[in-house]
């Protein structure tokens, strides 16, 4: 059986899956237990905050996995890790908990994604790109070989990345300027 868990019941339920409840509730945590799950919060930080709730009293989560994702065999990567279709994973790239691989992103080889960052529709990041915990790459965004993202970033849209961006940033542009701390 297929089901979700919420705040409340949502009308728009498309694929008619079975509402558990809030998972916050006692009794709600006890039906989990019976369900392999994945954190769908897209927002990095709650989802962060939820996997440590939810984990330390259910155990690990579940990988997401779409079938026409491309993964190199050397690649590693942690739990509650969501690859979203036609995402490419190359070679020797390391996953951290609950990273994001959104539709169509290429993450070439020996990059590290830290824990709770994701990784937008379509963007590219070059060979051995650091992107730290909590950070944001923007759908179409473009990163250069080798610059090392800090935590908590968030890079735009369409950004082109050439310079490592310390912590706390939010950068925007081609090339990457800064709009503000975050």
């Amino acid at each position: 059986m297929t089901a979700y868990c919420d705040h409340e019941e949502k009308e728009y339920n498309p694929f008619s899956l079975t509402w558990l409840g809030n998972d916050q509730e006692a009794a709600v945590l006890e039906k989990l237990k019976s369900y392999n799950y994945f954190i769908g919060i897209g927002d990095n930080e709650l989802r962060s905050m939820v996997y440590h709730r939810l984990s330390a009293r259910l155990g690990r989560p579940s990988n997401a996995i779409h079938v026409s994702a491309v993964i190199s065999p050397s690649a590693k990567m942690q739990d509650a890790v969501f690859i979203a279709a036609r995402a490419t994973i190359n070679p020797l790239v390391i996953l951290g908990t609950g990273v994001i691989c959104n539709t169509s992103c290429s993450i070439d080889h020996e990059c590290v994604i830290g824990d709770f960052a994701h990784i937008g529709p379509g963007a590219v990041l070059s060979g051995n790109v650091k992107v730290g915990k909590e950070s944001f790459v923007g759908a179409g965004a473009i990163i250069k070989q080798g610059i090392k993202i800090g935590d908590r970033v968030m890079i735009g849209a369409g950004c082109v990345v050439v310079k490592d961006v310390p912590d706390n940033m939010v950068m925007v542009g081609n090339p990457q300027k800064e709009l503000r701390k975050k």
